[in-house]
């Protein structure tokens, strides 16, 4: 879905950084931040670069390792099709 965002030079470096993560083999990063820091947005706009989805976990109170172990059998036959 469109986003509307104002890319100032930090964002577009964050950008950059995120997307030649992606292209690597087996790249992952674990970004940090305050919240409305632009985590979220700036990893989506590198994704959709880079021609890939981006997934989120949903954490509440029930959400334990076996929910986690599900939710990551069903992640590597998406990773192979962009």
């Amino acid at each position: 879905k469109p986003m509307n965002l104002v890319m100032f030079l930090d964002a577009i470096d964050h950008v950059c950084r995120i997307s030649r993560i992606l292209r690597q083999p087996k790249g992952n990063a674990l970004l940090l931040g305050v919240g409305g820091s632009g985590r979220q947005s700036l990893t989506r706009v590198a994704a959709s670069i880079a021609q890939m989805s981006c997934m989120q976990i949903e954490i509440s109170k029930g959400y334990g390792r076996d929910l986690w172990e599900e939710e990551m059998k069903k992640e590597p036959f998406k990773a192979g099709n962009k």
